[in-house]
């Protein structure tokens, strides 16, 4: 541990606490060094007897960074006694006593051991960022603690924590505050064009910034995409290196982002709100923040995330502007007028308010929990958001009427993926298919690979002839996902496989071109999306759709899998209705009569019904003369003159 870090001065503190109680909040700004120097402190504890301290942190990149940084203060190699384990990437041993997971990996862990018999304290970092799974771990820890580990340690921590309301929720637990070491950040408010993109905007700042400031520049923007349209508009810049940082890049180039530039030389870091929290780059003086942020929406309505631009909150500007003060007295150009910060939302929604909760309620119910509300949480899930996610989750056959975990469902529990993908990967194997659903399923959650066509296909056959690292790391992830539900292997693998098995994690988003559109398709539950009419893609009748964004007036896919209605049929035989509908049209002021046969809103088929009994009819006339009045019927003058006199 460097004596110099500001969080040094408190871990004395942290020690005597927690040698007194099992739950503590520590609240230290950015750059104290918390997350690197409490865990080695606390290794040495009589309490730890042993057994190892989980670091949780919600980014992947984070997670590496933090294990890398402790043990290089440590002098070893990481993966000895400080390591890291990650969905992509692991670096442990026998030896390691410190492990930074992620939030995900801690889920799984106390799913598997709820006793988490090896584990002496769980140390929550970054808690402020209030992720899904952090929030959902966390409620599992205490749950733990109260019932079976009274000697867990439990430490929250962060730099813009709300102390107050942490402490309660741990069980009036102390707070310690470290001091920062923050030098003076000048701001400079240099407003930004509405009418130019902000790729262009960003650049012209960067270039300016060049030249009137010191040191190098982290510049704050959206997403992938804007990141790399600002890299193509730098160019080469004569003794600058610049630098890309997100999450869907190779490791290796997120270590030479985050690494000091070489003498003599300065460097721009393009990041997303990736950089906000958890990593130092050092040498940065000077951070540009485009003002905006891009974050997943859970649409209720529709069942798709929506992927949403916006300004970011006061506190990520605060977050962000810090960077510039780590290391040396820096400035921050904001690329927005003064008088909008105020504007600004206070701070970033939790996800547990705006999410999918289908994977928080299927680990929920394997924990023997079935109401949300019995457990301790900073803002417990919407009642609506669980109960629509148990209807999903009995979809796929995880759940029985009763809210209880199938057997099924807790072998979903056990596989490293959300639910749906989990569902996917044990039925295609049961298929003969594990191996290409556990490409599907990687292709699904790592943005990037292969490219961002929404054609599938086209995207697998990309990433398997790829040769760089990430691909290679990729590809031994799905062979790991693979071998969790290893089946029989296929003797005949049919041409629509991905299609087919894209239907199999998302039975709702089958769909069907509209006749006679451009592009336009209709789901299987009702909702219209839309395909560039350019896309190979666009000529399929059937499409399997994985991930689409936008709202209920048409979604745009953004990838899908081409199926045929064959398959279609045979998947889902169990949920294809046929019914007789019969209805009045008044158009012709007639009874239309139809057989028709249909999965879902998808009409799959519809002809003249032939034989319709006579009461049916009259009772569809009958609805019909009521809705056009009875000034639609034929009559006669004398049966005009007798309902005269009857009305007289």
């Amino acid at each position: 541990m460097l004596p110099d870090l500001p969080v040094a001065a408190v871990l004395a503190d942290i020690r005597r606490s927690l040698r007194d109680v099992v739950n503590l909040v520590i609240v230290a700004p950015p750059g104290a060094g918390k997350t690197t120097a409490v865990a080695p402190a606390l290794i040495g504890e009589d309490w730890v007897a042993g057994r190892r301290i989980l670091l949780l942190s919600p980014r992947r990149l984070a997670a590496r960074a933090a294990a890398e940084r402790m043990a290089e203060q440590a002098g070893e190699p990481v993966g000895r006694s400080i390591g890291y384990r990650t969905r992509m990437d692991s670096r442990v041993s026998a030896a390691t006593r410190i492990e930074v997971v992620t939030e995900g990996i801690f889920t799984r862990l106390i799913q598997d051991d709820p006793e988490l018999a090896d584990i002496a304290a769980v140390l929550f970092d970054e808690v402020h960022e209030r992720s899904l799974e952090g929030d959902l771990g966390l409620a599992l820890a205490l749950d733990a603690q109260a019932a079976i580990r009274p000697d867990l340690r439990i430490v929250a921590m962060s730099a813009t924590l709300d102390g107050a309301r942490y402490a309660a929720l741990l069980g009036n637990a102390p707070v310690i505050e470290a001091q920062g070491r923050m030098f003076p950040v000048t701001e400079r408010y240099v407003g930004r064009d509405p009418r130019e993109r902000i790729e262009d905007e960003v650049a012209r700042a960067a270039r300016r910034a060049l030249g009137e400031e010191e040191g190098s520049l982290l510049v704050f923007l959206p997403g992938a995409a804007e990141i790399e349209r600002v890299y193509e508009r730098l160019g080469d810049l004569p003794g600058i290196a610049v630098h890309r940082l997100y999450g869907a890049l190779d490791a290796a180039d997120q270590r030479a982002a985050i690494q000091p530039a070489p003498a003599g030389q300065r460097k721009i870091v393009l990041a997303t709100s990736i950089a906000e929290t958890s990593l130092t780059i050092d040498g940065v003086r000077v951070v540009i923040d485009s003002g905006l942020a891009r974050r997943p929406r859970y649409e209720r309505g529709t069942g798709l995330v929506r992927l949403v631009t916006e300004r970011a909150s006061q506190a990520a500007a605060t977050q962000r502007a810090g960077r510039a003060g780590r290391t040396a007295p820096g400035t921050v150009w904001r690329l927005w007028e003064a008088a909008q910060t105020g504007g600004l939302p206070p701070f970033d929604p939790p996800e547990i308010l705006e999410s999918d909760l289908s994977g928080l309620v299927l680990d929920l119910a394997v924990w023997g929990v079935s109401n949300p509300a019995t457990l301790r949480w900073l803002d417990p899930p919407p009642p609506a958001a669980v109960a629509e996610a148990r209807d999903r989750l009995r979809l796929v056959g995880a759940l029985d009427d009763d809210g209880r975990p199938t057997a099924h469902g807790r072998l979903l529990s056990k596989l490293p993926v959300p639910p749906r993908l989990a569902h996917m990967l044990v039925s295609a194997a049961a298929r003969g298919w594990g191996t290409v659903a556990g490409e599907a399923a990687v292709l699904v959650s790592e943005r990037g690979l292969g490219g961002n066509d929404p054609d599938a296909d086209l995207r697998l056959r990309r990433w398997r002839q790829a040769r760089d690292r990430r691909s290679d790391v990729a590809r031994g992830l799905a062979g790991r996902w693979a071998n969790l539900v290893r089946g029989k292997t296929a003797a005949d693998v049919p041409d629509d496989i991905l299609g087919q098995i894209f239907a199999l994690a998302w039975p709702d988003r089958v769909a069907r071109r509209r006749t006679g559109s451009d592009g336009l398709y209709l789901m299987r539950n009702g909702r219209a999306v839309k395909l560039d009419p350019g896309s190979a893609l666009a000529t399929a009748e059937w499409l399997a759709v994985a991930e689409a964004s936008g709202g209920a007036d048409g979604a745009r896919v953004l990838l899908a899998a081409a199926i045929d209605a064959a398959s279609v049929d045979a998947l889902f035989a169990d949920a294809i209705e046929h019914r007789t509908e019969i209805r009045f049209d008044p158009a012709t002021a007639a009874v239309i009569a139809e057989d028709r046969r249909s999965l879902g809103a998808i009409t799959l088929r519809r002809q003249p019904a032939q034989s319709i009994p006579a009461e049916r009819i009259s009772a569809c006339l009958t609805d019909g003369i009521t809705t056009l009045g009875l000034a639609c019927l034929p009559w006669s003058d004398a049966t005009l003159a007798l309902r005269a006199r009857a009305a007289f």
